[in-house]
């Protein structure tokens, strides 16, 4: 089961929605993947995730629940990738989840099959991507790019580097996975 589950971190910036999103639209096989929702405690916008969102005494209430599979906290925000979304994976099929590498270890200790990607670019594209956004100031934004993870990618994680076009990222994420999934 866990090595059907697809776990996308990367620093804020490097496009990882973005390249998720292309990949979804571009999938063209029969055996679609599930791309699981996450539950944020921040408010959607236009052009990005389409999550769930939840202020945070609801997040701690669903916590509380037991409602998530996966969860933790990043950036003064809080994660949640409900247990449900990750159902698939019983059934055989591949599930993307857009993750955090602050949380892999816990993650890689509960499915430790796990195919890990990494999505990162330039600190310049970083930057200039995060002021794009426009959801946060430039204070914010420097503490985003400041923030260092402490946990060490597993050596089998599939490193894509979007600094070029989106495509030639969605292209080289295919094309990882192909080979991950293809190998006997």
């Amino acid at each position: 089961m866990a090595q059907r589950l697809i776990y996308v971190v990367g620093p804020s910036g490097a496009g990882k929605d973005s390249v998720l999103m292309r990949l979804r639209e571009t999938w063209g096989t029969p055996h679609t993947p599930h791309w699981a929702r996450r539950t944020i405690t921040r408010e959607v916008q236009a052009g990005g995730e389409a999550h769930e969102s939840v202020s945070e005494s609801d997040f701690k209430r669903l916590l509380d629940q037991e409602a998530f599979a996966l969860h933790w906290q990043a950036n003064g925000l809080f994660y949640g990738v409900r247990q449900g979304e990750l159902s698939p994976l019983y059934d055989g099929h591949v599930v993307f989840v857009n993750g955090s590498r602050g949380h892999l270890d816990q993650l890689l200790a509960s499915f430790p099959g796990t195919s890990v990607v990494h999505i990162t670019a330039s600190a310049e594209a970083l930057q200039e991507r995060l002021r794009s956004r426009q959801r946060e100031t430039e204070q914010e934004i420097e503490k985003r790019l400041a923030r260092k993870v402490d946990t060490a990618l597993p050596k089998n994680t599939l490193l894509i580097q979007n600094d070029s076009s989106l495509d030639a990222a969605v292209q080289a994420l295919r094309l990882g996975l192909e080979a991950r999934f293809s190998a006997p």
